[in-house]
């Protein structure tokens, strides 16, 4: 550049080229970075269209905003911020600030499926920039507020996909992708981390604070500029070379200033009387398509067919921090010195008229002055960059009075702080200082200066000294929505629920009583919470007394509502659908549609669809799309899960129904072949679970008379077991059991088999794997609960004290985690075989053991069979025609019936004749 057009900063470009030359020995890359910033200053600097830098939540920006737009008065104001937010703008009189514009997409058309659902969030604070652009247009008339950033869709067409996805910690913002206007952050680590050293700092929100904030504070308009675009030129210089990164930015310029030269072009409207606020990172750009008479010729690509829904929510000081990357605390003392700044320099902030949360403003707004003329823009970095610090009269009194204060916070919260703790935080925070080279104690001097006076080992209570400040400074301010900027949904929400009586935007747990049987209207208010309940996350909705089963009408109710915290996640239910039912729908819809889905998953969705909608029509599409589920699966792993709910399922329905729906019918007939064809391989699967063949059995047996009743053939289970060899104890006890129930062993068969075990010293060390075995069979054969405690009992008994005692705690752990659900039934089993006293016990003898020898069948026709059959002959002729027995009683031998009779079915006469015996 000649000298001739070197302009107002000639002296600087001289004096950085001399300071190069000394400090580099030579010219070089040093001259280069720093001949550069100063071009980047002055060709923002020239340019027709003002540009005008910001930092976000920046009370410095925020005063100077408000002081420019006093001054020039623009007619047009174009904002970084996705153009497709424009329409929400206005909705912000109905809102309580801190609060974030939201762009929100379920459904993607365009994206990858996983990356469902998009969300964007672009969080306003008062004391930030754009809302007082924001309210200056808004609010002035014949200025137009026009945003020039990318869509809400060009965001994600331009991501390559985040590797990590956000923490929890977003808070309110959950994992959305946010947009900051003015994000001022140096990218190169090793040069943050030197300005943090030698800034004798800890954090970059404590630098910008110490460096930035202060001293622009006060500055006139031209110095603020020049030194934000001096900022965002060095740290765009010095960013690390990320080419996707890089490219992001640069097309991010192109197309706001694309946009702007459209809106110039089709609006005539002259340069001069425009504003545009943007990042300073991205007002010192040098893209070609820069400034009003930029070349370049950027294509805009089209958007997605992806429906975007656009809404407010509400935001807070922790979730801007968490999001950003910002210390804890920073923006919460932001908003203290942006009031602090009002005061001091009497400078009018601009606020939306009715804004919620603010003061009510007089009828009739102040007229804005005229416009200031306007004056060439002269050199005022160089005289910035030579002046010394101004060093800040020491305040006492405010100093003083924040000392008090966290005394006194902190005795509120259990330490035992005095007086004195008060005077030693006055003169840390002053000590502290000055080892900054501070003559002001600034908060974050104050805030170490009492975590060091006050905080001793232990924290008393639930917050901590750091925590106290943040508190003791303006604390966490969480925004709230409006009831008239509330989609759909939601305002219906607050309606069905007004009979409540409860103030339902309020923050906090709020305690609702329903008293269904003196007041059915309440029943609509029932469904509502239970609705919510399954729909939004924990702790919005949440029942204390009362449940929703099937079959069950609900009597009295009581819940703990926090809609007013979950404000964000109600919001975006708004965006699913214009009713909770419909929500409720599409989302049933959607578990039971998905890739992953299982036989399990679509029967909840089916019970949730009876439960909470009442819809049989539903109930229906979602059982047969669980039919179709089941008949495609070829693992067990969902097989406890289907037991449960076709349980429920079919306990309501022949309660409820004339008939079982068709769905359920052939979903049992399909279930017990399934069942049977993949029980040899689950029996032998190192993958299938003792407790998913168990569930498996379990849906075999129960269900097996519905199932042969609908023309399945009991071969198959037969022909099943036949095939099922299991090499585990846990399965092979699990298969004996089966087989008593099928009549395949018998118990005495069953005791010999663990006795055998108890008495193999090879086998005694697993002996606790069979057990949990049969503790796992009592789901499918629960008629065993007597053996399992038989089993348990004799093992006390025979094996002996060093064998005994380091197997106990495997028995305990062993039935503590494989029987959580059936140690009910085991222990009422123990409770009616054992005696009840101590004195009982010692002349107690076990019933299998006490129990007599089997008694031939010999025996029984020689005498007492003899004489039980003419006892009782009607009896024995009912049993023999039912079991197609022929023949004519004798006198006075009654054989030929009786004996045959005996012949076929000795075990049953036998367990007759003790049953009488007794």
């Amino acid at each position: 550049m000649s000298g001739a057009d070197e302009g107002a900063f000639g002296a600087l470009r001289a004096q950085l080229q001399e300071a190069a030359a000394t400090f580099a020995d030579g010219p070089g890359a040093l001259e280069g970075i720093l001949l550069g910033i100063v071009d980047d200053v002055d060709r923002a600097s020239r340019e027709p269209l003002e540009i005008f830098p910001v930092c976000h939540h920046s009370p410095a920006s925020a005063i100077a905003m408000a002081r420019r737009l006093r001054q020039k008065q623009p007619k047009v104001v174009y904002l970084e911020l996705c153009e497709d937010m424009a329409p929400l703008l206005t909705e912000l009189r109905n809102c309580k600030l801190p609060v974030a514009v939201q762009a929100f997409a379920t459904e993607v058309d365009g994206f990858p499926l996983d990356w469902s659902p998009l969300s964007v969030v672009a969080p306003i604070t008062e004391a930030s920039a754009e809302y007082q652009a924001i309210a200056y247009a808004l609010d002035t008339p014949g200025v137009e507020l026009v945003l020039v950033d990318r869509s809400s869709d060009h965001v994600f067409q331009w991501d390559e996909r985040r590797a990590e996805p956000a923490s929890d910690e977003a808070g309110l913002h959950g994992d959305a992708v946010g947009v900051e206007l003015g994000d001022l952050r140096p990218r190169f680590a090793e040069l943050e981390e030197h300005l943090l050293r030698h800034g004798k700092v800890r954090h970059w929100s404590e630098w910008w604070h110490q460096y930035v904030e202060l001293p622009l504070g006060d500055s006139d308009h031209d110095t603020y500029r020049q030194v934000m675009l001096l900022i965002g030129s060095l740290f765009r210089r010095l960013a690390p070379g990320d080419e996707h990164r890089v490219r992001v930015d640069e097309d991010r310029e192109r197309y706001m200033w694309t946009r702007m030269r459209e809106h110039l072009a089709r609006t005539g409207t002259d340069p001069a009387d425009c504003l545009y606020v943007c990042g300073a990172f991205h007002a010192a750009s040098r893209v070609e398509e820069f400034g009003v008479h930029g070349t370049g010729g950027f294509e805009i690509s089209p958007r997605t067919a992806t429906k975007w829904q656009h809404g407010l929510i509400p935001s807070s000081h922790a979730a801007i921090e968490a999001q950003f990357g910002l210390a804890s605390g920073s923006v919460s003392i932001a908003a203290t010195e942006w009031a602090k700044n009002l005061k001091r320099t009497r400078v009018q902030a601009f606020r939306l008229e009715g804004q919620a949360g603010s003061r009510k403003a007089s009828k009739k707004r102040a007229a804005l002055p005229a416009p200031e003329p306007e004056s060439a823009p002269a050199d005022k970095l160089s005289g910035f960059l030579q002046r010394p610090p101004v060093l800040d009269r020491l305040d006492e009194a405010e100093l003083l009075a924040w000392s008090v204060d966290i005394v006194r916070a902190a005795r509120r919260n259990g330490y035992l702080a005095s007086t004195a703790d008060a005077i030693a935080v006055f003169e840390t925070s002053i000590l502290l200082a000055g080892m900054r080279d501070r003559a002001k104690p600034t908060p974050y001097d104050f805030q170490d200066a009492a975590i060091t006076c006050i905080e001793k080992d232990v924290v008393p209570g639930r917050r901590d000294v750091r925590r106290l400040v943040e508190i003791m400074m303006g604390g966490d301010r969480i925004g709230q929505v409006g009831y008239d900027s509330l989609p759909p949904l939601a305002r219906d929400v607050h309606d069905r629920l007004a009979p409540l009586n409860l103030k339902l935007e309020q923050r906090g747990v709020q305690r609702a009583l329903l008293d269904i049987a003196s007041q059915p209207d309440l029943a609509q208010c029932s469904d509502v919470l239970w609705m919510l309940h399954r729909l939004m996350p924990r702790g919005a909705a949440r029942p204390i007394m009362g449940e929703r089963s099937l079959g069950e009408k609900p009597i009295q109710e009581s819940w703990d509502l926090a809609l007013g915290t979950h404000q964000r996640a109600l919001i975006e239910l708004g965006y699913e659908g214009v009713s909770i039912e419909q929500v409720l729908e599409q989302r049933l819809r959607v578990a039971a549609y998905a890739r992953n889905a299982t036989a399990a998953t679509v029967l909840e969705a089916v019970e949730d669809a009876t439960l909470y909608l009442r819809s049989s029509r539903l109930a229906n599409e979602l059982g047969t799309r669980a039919l179709e589920v089941l008949a495609t699966e070829r693992n067990v792993d969902g097989a406890p899960e289907v037991l449960r709910r076709v349980r429920r399922l079919l306990a309501f329905y022949r309660t409820s129904e004339p008939v079982l729906p068709q769905w359920i019918e052939s979903f049992v007939k399909t279930g017990y072949a399934h069942y049977c064809t993949l029980l040899p391989t689950a029996f032998t699967d190192d993958d299938a679970t003792v407790d998913q063949v168990a569930a498996m059995l379990g849906f075999l047996f129960n269900m097996e008379g519905l199932a042969l009743s609908l023309g399945c053939d009991r071969t198959q289970l037969e022909l099943a077991f036949a095939q099922s060899h299991p090499e585990v104890p846990e399965k092979l006890a699990l298969l004996w059991a089966a087989q008593v129930q099928l009549g395949k062993l018998s118990r005495a068969d069953l005791r010999r088999r663990c006795a055998d075990l108890l008495g193999n010293p090879l086998v005694v060390p697993g002996y606790p794997r069979y057990l949990s075995g049969f503790l796992h069979a009592l789901e499918p054969v629960p008629g065993l609960a007597d053996f399992v405690v038989e089993s348990v009992s004799n093992a006390f008994r025979v094996l002996p004290d060093p064998v005994l005692l380091p197997w106990l705690p495997k028995l305990i752990t062993t039935l503590r985690s494989g029987g959580a659900e059936l140690a009910p039934l085991l222990i009422r089993e123990a409770g009616r075989i054992f005696p009840g006293t101590l004195t009982a016990l010692d002349e107690w003898t076990p019933p299998w053991l006490a129990e007599p020898a089997a008694e031939p069948v010999s025996a029984l026709r020689g005498g007492g069979g003899a004489a039980l059959l003419a006892a009782h002959p009607a009896t024995c002729d009912a049993v023999a025609d039912l079991l197609g027995c022929t023949g004519q009683w004798q006198r006075p031998e009654p054989e030929p019936r009786g004996a045959l009779l005996l012949d076929r079915h000795p075990g049953t006469a036998l367990a007759l004749h003790r049953l009488l015996a007794l």
